[in-house]
């Protein structure tokens, strides 16, 4: 899997089995997954296939003002769910293919994934309660499959 460093930005690659073994930025050593990751059309496929952490996205884009408010609520949020599951973005405004091909018609979306396969979504921000909830649902949901 190839990721880059939410922390540092340097691009880092690592084998999709040790997703749930915290991987470290080879650059700056911090978790590569305590915060959201960037995922693009480059590296989607890999993230939601692995079989390891379910996946929430969040699908924004910069001019939204909701967005903006939330973005800060999901990225406190993750690294409280290290190794339970990955937090990821995508901004659809320089992704539109991927807003487009996951039918996202209102931002923010919530869309959460286990092996490839959406489970479900929330469209607009949360609270940071809600996102934890939603989030302890879906760790709870993958455990049960």
């Amino acid at each position: 899997m190839q990721i880059k460093c939410p922390h540092c930005g340097k691009e880092n690659r690592f084998p999709i089995e040790k997703v749930g073994a915290n991987p470290i930025c080879g650059a700056c050593r911090k978790s590569l997954l305590s915060e959201p990751i960037v995922l693009n059309q480059t590296n989607i496929n890999e993230v939601l296939s692995q079989n390891i952490l379910p996946v929430i996205i969040d699908f924004w884009a910069p001019w939204c003002g909701p967005c903006k408010m939330f973005a800060p609520t999901f990225k406190a949020s993750a690294p409280k769910f290290v190794n339970q599951v990955i937090y990821a973005k995508v901004d659809t405004e320089a992704e539109q293919m991927l807003g487009t091909k996951y039918n996202i018609r209102s931002i923010p979306t919530l869309a959460y994934f286990w092996k490839g396969k959406e489970l479900g979504r929330v469209s607009g921000a949360l609270a940071p309660e809600q996102l934890k909830e939603l989030t302890e649902k879906v760790i709870q949901s993958v455990k049960t499959k």
